[in-house]
């Protein structure tokens, strides 16, 4: 909880759904935003760095619990704070 571990650094893996293990209201607090195959992303479910994928929703399609449904896809993930790149 302490500030200097959220400061600029970015967990491998990052999920804004609650019911997520990889789930950190701290670091989506600060407005994360998220560059794909160097593309602004908006729809972004997940992230993983190392792995290098992101889950993006598809479309206004829902699953039968009422979550979006997202699809995997693979290549380079940059994520980065939106209040330093307006600095």
């Amino acid at each position: 909880m302490s500030d200097d571990t959220t400061n600029d650094q970015f967990p491998d893996r990052l999920s804004v759904d609650p019911n997520s293990p990889y789930y950190n209201a701290d670091i989506l607090a600060r407005d994360v935003g998220i560059r794909f195959k160097g593309a602004e992303k908006t729809n972004v479910e997940e992230y993983c760095i190392s792995e290098g994928w992101v889950r993006v929703t598809a479309g206004n399609a829902k699953d039968r619990y009422g979550n979006p449904l997202t699809i995997k896809v693979h290549g380079p993930v940059e994520p980065y704070f939106k209040d330093k790149a307006k600095s």
